[in-house]
């Protein structure tokens, strides 16, 4: 898939997901639209993950810590076959698998996260898991930057550094804000790349809403032997739609109809423009 096609299928995800939410009544919209350039290129160039493999141990493996942001997972697996359209309008719906954090009861979710904190510790051990088995197969885990205030984390990659997890591959989305402000202001976490490194951590950074530069970095690693890799990656909360774009409020919240409305011709706009570039 080039670039083009993964711009095209980003506006696609983008629209899928201000729909469910908007029909499901309830959703993280903006952390959502932040990070769905960074599944898109996982899914659709680096992962080769798909239906018919999933049970399979020895592949490459994809843990969505920042749990929260859910609509867009289901959004990405849906489009890869693991589930029909209609199933993913049930999301929030009475007695629906397809609630507002990952459970395993939906098919692709590979564990159930949500408690902010917890999916760093199980990709480190799957990671483990693989070299003790000496398998090339690599476990790609995203984080939130809020959820960077959780110990959990910090113990994660203390254990990640000592055991030379260079098949485990962390991404932050980094879009600087979380629920209740930016995160410099609710608990600082810079100098952010200073503190990886000091960890032992090999870190780039990169422009996460970018699927061209997205491609480029995914397909160098790992960055150096023996060295977990660290992708800070810079994004814009609510990403795609002008209105909710760095507006905290969007961190939890509904679309009106009205809203729903111009955000969906906002994204026909945009795919006007890459489909005429």
């Amino acid at each position: 898939m080039n670039t083009k096609d993964l711009e095209l299928k980003s506006i696609e995800y983008r629209k899928t997901i201000l729909e469910i939410i908007f029909n499901g009544g309830a959703g993280h919209t903006a952390g959502s639209l932040s990070c769905i350039d960074i599944l898109n290129v996982l899914y659709n160039k680096i992962l080769q993950i798909n239906p018919s493999n999933f049970k399979n141990y020895n592949r490459n493996h994809y843990i969505q810590s920042k749990g929260h942001s859910v609509e867009a997972l289901y959004t990405v697996l849906c489009d890869k076959g693991f589930f029909s359209k209609q199933d993913l309008l049930s999301l929030n719906k009475f007695k629906s698998h397809f609630i507002g954090h990952p459970t395993k009861k939906v098919p692709g979710i590979e564990h159930n996260t949500g408690a902010l904190g917890h999916g760093l510790s199980v990709a480190v051990g799957m990671a483990i898991g693989f070299k003790l088995d000496k398998k090339d197969h690599k476990v790609f885990t995203l984080l939130g930057d809020g959820e960077l205030s959780e110990g959990s984390v910090w113990e994660a990659f203390l254990s990640a550094h000592k055991y030379a997890l260079d098949n485990l591959v962390v991404i932050i989305d980094r879009n600087r804000l979380q629920i209740t402000g930016k995160t410099e202001d609710v608990n600082p976490i810079e100098p952010l790349k200073d503190k990886f490194n000091a960890f032992g951590l090999s870190t780039k950074e990169v422009n996460g809403n970018s699927v061209h530069e997205l491609s480029k970095i995914f397909s160098n690693i790992p960055f150096e032997e023996n060295k977990v890799n660290l992708i800070i990656a810079n994004t814009v909360k609510g990403k795609g739609i002008s209105f909710m774009e760095n507006e905290i409020v969007w961190h939890h919240k509904v679309p009106s109809e009205d809203q729903y409305n111009l955000a969906q011709k906002e994204l026909e706009f945009l795919k006007l423009d890459i489909k005429n570039d």
